[in-house]
């Protein structure tokens, strides 16, 4: 208790006023000549040979650590690789690959791609690029990236066997602009209920949220379940945006602030898609930045439920910042704060290390299996703005709803199976051999969700495989996560077949926040909690 008390303060102290400045302040030109000065006597004088420019990247690596653990530093070769997952694109062939077996597996091709045009498919083995043999030669993913990736335009050819067929066929493929999809799947849960799975918020986000919502209106939503879990946050003007599709006009979304820049409100200003009906928000302790200012806005105006556990606390603003030679610094320039003036940064005094590892401390501490031992003092306490709910900040968005984490089919074994990638590996093996007679049974994504069954058999072939990758079968463990194995394999075998909008159906199931989000929205409980949903 006192220690989550301490941190609490030390939180408050840090989204505190920026009008505090240090009394003595350096000369700034004193300061670069300082250190112009020691890189000229270590080129001049130092025993041996050394690379300046390696060194000048270290020192402003170290020196962005000290600031916070946001502020980084992007070399030009690196920037480009950076800005992809934000971009919502990236130039290449268009393939989801696995390793396995020192060979390139194709898990997956990217609809209206490169790749599927040519006429690639899942379960294919990249064996060739360019003439050159790719398999057996210990590639690694960053080999397969350099490999494969490339300007728009330019061509590849990649040598494929296909199945049990021994005959190489080569394809050639010429790259192209390749998305990257933020809505991992949208799908309706019940006539009422609509699912949305968003996994960044990058440029695309918002186009790809909207034709959700019309395609999920147009089949009877009137109640929507947005999942955040795991989202790490993205482009701040996007997060804006989606917390502006679910509230009215003239409603405060979030506002920033810092040392060199004034106080900036931002207002919602357009109609949304979604700005009456019952919302569900799930977050955990992945979801942050964006991630948790859309969060916090539907929870400071009362317009929906957030269920899940504590948000990472991430409350910092970033801003590209270019320097001479084509590289960059993402420099931490704001805070930003909830429209109720919650600032949720989380303490990072100790240190860069121990801030990213707070995140899996929760769980040593009790705090992913119940929030009994949180204890905030009262200037970390705030109040919604319409109905008066107690709220808090100083490290995340506490959720309305807490949902612990399930570990009641969890065992060693189950998780050798998944970190070692041993599931998957056997998984793309046993959908290849029986890829044929999978599609004819089932034909369509529904009818695989509703009729797909796990066998015994297909359990037993994937045990013995688990051996043979040196994983001993556990009985004890087997029979605590039987169901769990069971549950993610058919997920698996339906991305493998269709999308992950298969996946995200089928695994759910495992997802308790999922399930209690359901319940919320059909036992009565959501309207026990008298938000102000039906005022939007």
């Amino acid at each position: 208790m006192r220690k989550l008390l301490v941190k609490g303060l030390t939180a408050a102290f840090l989204c505190a006023s920026f009008t505090q400045v240090n009394a003595q302040k350096a000369d700034p030109a004193a300061t670069v000549e300082k250190f112009n000065t020691l890189l000229y006597y270590i080129e001049q004088m130092y025993v041996d040979s050394v690379d300046s420019e390696h060194l000048v990247e270290t020192a402003i690596t170290n020196m962005l650590t000290e600031l916070d653990p946001h502020s980084v530093y992007i070399s030009k070769e690196d920037i480009q690789a950076a800005n992809e997952p934000l971009n919502g694109n990236f130039e290449g062939i268009g393939v989801q690959f696995n390793i396995m077996k020192d060979t390139i597996f194709v898990v997956s091709t990217i609809a209206g791609g490169p790749s599927e045009k040519v006429g690639l498919m899942s379960g294919d083995k990249i064996v060739t690029v360019d003439g050159e043999t790719a398999a057996g030669i210990g590639i690694k993913n960053t080999d397969v990236m350099a490999l494969l990736k490339g300007p728009k335009g330019t061509k590849v050819t990649v040598g494929v066997k296909r199945g049990k067929s021994k005959k190489l066929t080569d394809y050639e493929i010429t790259r192209d602009r390749i998305p990257i999809y933020s809505v991992d799947a949208s799908f309706m849960v019940d006539d009422n209920i609509g699912y949305v799975k968003v996994s960044r918020f990058a440029k695309t986000t918002m186009r790809e949220l909207r034709a959700a919502l019309i395609k999920l209106k147009a089949e009877g939503m009137n109640s929507l379940i947005l999942d955040l879990q795991g989202n790490g946050g993205g482009l701040l003007q996007t997060a804006i945006e989606m917390a502006d599709e679910f509230l009215t006009d003239n409603k405060l979304l979030v506002y920033t602030e810092g040392r060199s820049f004034p106080k900036e409100e931002t207002m919602s200003h357009r109609e949304g898609m979604f700005e009456k009906g019952r919302l569900v928000v799930l977050i955990d302790e992945g979801s942050a930045s964006a991630s948790e200012i859309v969060t916090g806005a539907v929870q400071d105006w009362d317009r929906g439920l957030v269920v899940g556990r504590r948000s990472f606390g991430k409350g910092l603003v970033q801003r590209p910042v270019p320097l001479p030679d084509g590289s960059f610094v993402r420099l931490t320039v704001q805070k930003y704060y909830t429209p109720s003036g919650r600032c949720i940064q989380k303490p990072y005094e100790d240190g860069v290390e121990a801030y990213r590892k707070e995140k899996y401390e929760r769980y040593e501490n009790g705090e992913l299996m119940s929030m009994d031992g949180l204890e905030f003092p009262d200037s970390l306490k705030f109040k919604t703005n319409i109905k008066k709910r107690t709220v808090y900040g100083g490290g995340g968005i506490l959720p309305d709803i807490f949902v612990s984490i399930d570990t009641t089919q969890s065992s060693a074994y189950f998780s050798d199976l998944i970190r070692t990638g041993t599931m998957n590996q056997f998984i793309l093996q046993w959908v290849d051999g029986n890829r044929k007679k999978l599609m004819k049974d089932y034909p369509t994504d529904r009818d695989f969700i509703d009729k797909f069954e796990v066998t015994d058999q297909m359990m037993e072939e994937f045990i013995a495989y688990a051996e043979k990758e040196e994983i001993p079968f556990v009985e004890e463990d087997w029979k605590t996560s039987v169901n769990a194995v069971k549950i993610r394999t058919k997920a698996l075998v339906g991305r493998n077949l269709f999308d992950s909008v298969v996946f995200y159906n089928v695994i759910n199931d495992l997802n308790p926040s999922f399930k209690k989000a359901v319940e919320v929205l059909k036992d009565g409980t959501f309207e026990k909690a008298k938000l102000a949903h039906s005022d939007f």
